[in-house]
């Protein structure tokens, strides 16, 4: 930014911290790694990991990527902004064994006034259901062990649809920064289909109430098998700093999804959570198997 405007958050901070205006990794690094088709419609980037070392002979997982509200607007910039680009990265590749990646995209478009539409709604669910089988059967070869669904924002909301509608189709959920948090009955489907989740948000997300919407369904999310809850006080940028990100409006809090894209690591090398010293792909690498 030219123009580094104070977030509405700046009083709050610890003492001692400094707010990041950027993020500190390049965008587009791994683009040319992605392949782009159409399945009934709708558009998708694709990874395949046979193309890059891995062999044909084994199953791998695949990782789903839903994007948040407006991000096919960029065009294959929406495979960064969704959490994905980086999970094409030899290292991330390496700590899960190879896996697959897809980002759906939503057919947004913008009218006449400049509104965003077409974004995720229910009438995605089978139709997303249906690329991931035919993304399955066409690419992959049969050759998927597990399904792990990331969602970013809106796509986290699409993350938890996605698996109440189709419970016994995904393993493993990872929303990040969504809302609408199912109901216990709909975490019991989880558990008896043996569904884990890491759920992911900033305790001063902007757009969210923590105290008011997040935090009375946690206790229930973290006694699911094999779950847990990632509730940061702040959001951190890889140089160290507190995320801001101002699109006209404050937005810094709303988007971890950009250092969980980083694998929740600081740029020296430092976790940014101590109880996950691999990151999230140290914990997927341990759900998986």
């Amino acid at each position: 930014m030219s123009e580094k405007i104070l977030p509405p958050w700046a009083s709050q901070i610890p003492k001692g911290a400094f707010i990041s205006y950027e993020q500190t990794y390049k965008i587009g690094e791994y683009f040319d790694r992605f392949h782009k088709e159409n399945f009934s419609g709708m558009d998708y980037y694709f990874y395949d990991p046979t193309e890059h070392g891995f062999t044909k002979d084994k199953k791998y997982p695949v990782l789903i990527f839903m994007h948040g509200f407006s991000n096919a607007l960029v065009g294959e910039v929406c495979i960064n902004y969704a959490g994905a680009e980086f999970y094409s990265k030899e290292e991330y590749q390496k700590t899960l064994g190879g896996a697959y990646i897809l980002v759906p995209l939503a057919n947004e478009y913008k009218d006449k006034e400049g509104n965003c539409l077409g974004s995720w709604d229910n009438s995605y669910l089978p139709k997303i259901h249906d690329l991931i089988c035919n993304f399955e059967k066409t690419f992959a070869d049969g050759r998927i062990s597990k399904r792990v669904v990331f969602g970013n924002s809106s796509g986290a909301t699409m993350c938890f649809k996605l698996a109440s509608a189709y419970p016994d189709f995904f393993n493993i959920l990872v929303p990040i920064g969504g809302n609408q948090i199912p109901g216990n009955e709909i975490f019991d489907i989880y558990e008896k289909n043996k569904i884990r989740i890491f759920y992911a948000i900033g305790i001063h997300d902007e757009f969210v109430s923590f105290e008011e919407v997040i935090k009375p369904r946690l206790e229930r999310i973290s006694k699911i098998k094999g779950s847990r809850v990632f509730t940061p006080e702040w959001v951190y940028n890889g140089d160290g700093g507190i995320a801001s990100i101002n699109f006209g409006m404050e937005m810094g809090q709303h988007c971890l999804v950009n250092p969980m894209h980083c694998n929740l690591m600081f740029d020296n090398g430092k976790p940014m959570e101590a109880t996950l010293p691999q990151g999230i792909t140290g914990w997927l690498h341990d759900a998986l198997n």
